[in-house]
């Protein structure tokens, strides 16, 4: 891989990340000291990165450099990742590359929470390891045990969280292409 394509990569890995994280560019701003409009443009690709800029973006992130940069592995292919929490969860990145499908290993404690649907573009598919997983996708509300699966569109107002009744373990992958899995979805009630 040249120089140049190490490059170009950055900025998209960037906003992978940052999104991933759901920080805003006004929050990364504020914790890098890197104003919004060149953080913006670090990630379109308009403005090459340098250290000055991604060092503090890598400690905002907690990440090594390598992380942002996306160097090639050398030979090892285990993915060793560092959890990460966000919003409770604990998430443990199971995907080096950015860009295209991401997998994750997800530990929900256990709460009651009020659901909140969200939407997005691309599609995500949820594997349950462990515990029951509350799953609220436009008009259904159903429980997936471990062993089950689902698979949506996520342009659809969605949420899943813990049921409250323990913690809960799964899988979640999602990307704009992938391979179809398992759907279960039942109407209210059902």
């Amino acid at each position: 891989m040249t120089t140049d394509e190490v490059l170009a990569g950055v900025g998209p890995r960037l906003r992978q990340m940052r999104k991933d994280r759901e920080v805003t560019l006004a929050a990364l701003s504020e914790t890098t000291g890197i104003s919004v409009s060149t953080l913006s443009r670090l990630e379109s690709g308009l403005r090459k990165p340098s250290l000055e800029l991604l060092l503090p973006i890598a400690r905002a992130h907690q990440v090594a450099l390598d992380e942002l940069v996306g160097t090639p592995p050398t030979g090892d292919p285990r993915v060793r990742s560092k959890p990460i929490v966000m919003g409770g969860r604990t998430h443990w990145p199971l995907t080096r590359q950015p860009g295209g499908l991401q997998a994750y290993k997800v530990l929900e404690p256990q709460r009651r929470q009020e659901p909140e649907p969200r939407t997005h573009e691309g599609y995500e598919w949820l594997y349950v390891l462990s515990g029951r997983l509350r799953l609220v996708l436009g008009e259904h509300d159903v429980v997936l045990t471990a062993g089950e699966a689902a698979e949506f569109d996520t342009r659809v107002p969605h949420w899943f969280g813990s049921t409250g009744e323990g913690p809960v373990e799964f899988l979640s992958l999602f990307g704009p292409q992938g391979e179809r899995m398992h759907v279960r979805a039942r109407p209210k009630g059902a």
